[in-house]
């Protein structure tokens, strides 16, 4: 089958889908299609929530109601070669689609580390495809001992998630010095260990595995001290590398994080009729600009509506300046948050810096049901007084806390303007106006600067 569209989208994450529906309000009457490679796919955020949570792993199910709303055209193939010169898609049921405009939302794979055994029965890589995470779920429920590879914060949230399964002894481990060590400096890790250790979850950081070993499947592992566990199920929660092959292939340009290199609005560097978003193209720090690994989802759905716009002229002025690799993450009620650098990674990138700290609660007063103690510590240019990161812990309060401080490094804002900011309240919602932390730590370092 030949089949001309205008708009070729390939791969139906999230990073696709809002691609898609923004085009459509952008070029309404263009032709758009969104080609997914698995019937049905998940999620991604929500993967580590199906194995306990969720009442049903179905309801972390990824709908297609937006595309289908905006009437926008899904079919379900794999595009294995793009003929650049002809601007056509060739697919594995040997279809080809001609295009105007493509843009690669093909994602990201799982990292599988060159550990012996590693392919062992047992061993469960994260693949965002429902049928195949259902297999997983069931198997792993039936584990007495599983063991969680990697303590950034995918591996966090399966180990708390796991947790909640009865009758299952869960071990972290880490091979950094602490857990999270590429978004939070030690303070805000140490409160992320002591809330996994509640819970229960044998926390190992310095350590490594160097075999998985097991005759039919996962037996034991064997560490870098030579320690040996009792093991029947390994998560590996290490993250993912950038999808490129399909790429690669095409000619296509890598940059140094080994990610797809776009231009300020997504167009690959060798063909402005190629766009590429999401976990598949490369990253730019904010502030740095070096290449980072950052897959999240917030990153992937604003370089889609950055694509989406401008498909066909830049319609909308707002460039991609960088990633300040905001996220949040869940603990058992405990909420964390981060944005921006770290002190950590700002001193050594060679900023001259100061840094706020202060200490909180979540709701005011603090009595109230439900109040948790929490933490922020913001990180500024000692010079300029310029926001350069945030960290943030404490309970639901959190996750409007980071946003703000989000919003704040991509205004570059200064830390008088984050002392009188003008903030909405509430016993139940937010901190004391008269305490709200984000203000209280810039003023902590107003004398500093």
């Amino acid at each position: 089958m030949n089949k001309k569209v205008d708009i070729l989208i390939v791969g139906a994450g999230p990073a696709g889908v809002v691609c898609a529906v923004t085009a459509k309000k952008y070029y309404p009457s263009k032709h758009i299609m969104v080609m997914k490679n698995i019937a049905e796919g998940v999620i991604p955020c929500g993967i580590p929530y199906m194995f306990a949570s969720l009442h049903n792993p179905d309801e972390n199910k990824l709908g297609m109601a937006s595309l289908e709303k905006h009437n926008i055209e899904i079919v379900v193939d794999t595009a294995v070669h793009i003929h650049r010169k002809e601007k056509t898609i060739e697919t594995a049921s040997q279809d080809n689609y001609s295009y105007e405009k493509l843009v690669l939302a093909i994602g990201s794979e799982p990292l599988i580390l060159p550990i012996k055994g590693i392919d062992t029965q047992g061993v469960y890589p994260i693949n965002k495809e429902m049928g195949y995470l259902k297999g997983v779920i069931r198997q792993v429920k039936n584990c007495k001992n599983v063991l969680v590879i990697g303590g950034g914060f995918i591996g966090v949230e399966f180990a708390d998630e796991l947790s909640k399964l009865k009758g299952i002894n869960v071990t972290l481990v880490e091979m950094l010095p602490y857990l999270l060590a590429n978004s939070f400096d030690p303070e805000f890790s140490q409160i992320a260990e002591a809330r996994l250790k509640e819970k229960g979850v044998n926390i190992l950081t310095n350590t490594r595995v160097d075999e998985i070993i097991g005759r039919d499947r996962v037996e034991k592992v064997r560490f870098n001290d030579g320690k040996e566990m009792p093991i029947d199920g390994i998560i590996l929660g290490i993250g993912s590398k950038p999808n490129v092959k399909l790429a690669v292939d095409a000619g296509l340009e890598l940059g140094f994080c080994k990610g797809i290199l776009t231009d300020e609005y997504m167009r690959t560097s060798v063909d402005p009729d190629i766009f590429a978003i999401g976990d598949c193209s490369c990253k730019r720090d904010f502030y740095t600009r070096k290449a980072i690994p950052v897959m999240l989802a917030s990153t992937a759905t604003a370089e889609a509506r950055i694509a989406g716009a401008n498909l066909y002229q830049i319609k909308v002025i707002r460039e991609n300046k960088g990633t300040i690799a905001i996220y949040s993450t869940y603990i058992d009620g405990l909420v964390l948050g981060s944005a921006g650098l770290t002190e950590k990674t700002a001193r050594e990138e060679g900023f001259e810096i100061v840094v706020g700290n202060i200490d909180g609660v979540d709701k005011h007063p603090a009595s109230l049901p439900g109040a948790c103690k929490g933490k922020v510590k913001l990180i500024f240019s000692k010079q300029s007084g310029i926001i350069l990161g945030g960290q943030v812990s404490c309970g639901m309060s959190c996750a409007q806390m980071i946003n703000i401080i989000g919003i704040a490094i991509q205004k570059r804002m200064s830390c008088t303007e984050l002392e009188t900011l003008q903030i909405a309240t509430h016993p139940y919602l937010t901190s004391a106006p008269t305490m709200y932390p984000i203000i209280l730590a810039a003023q902590d370092v107003y004398g500093k600067i």
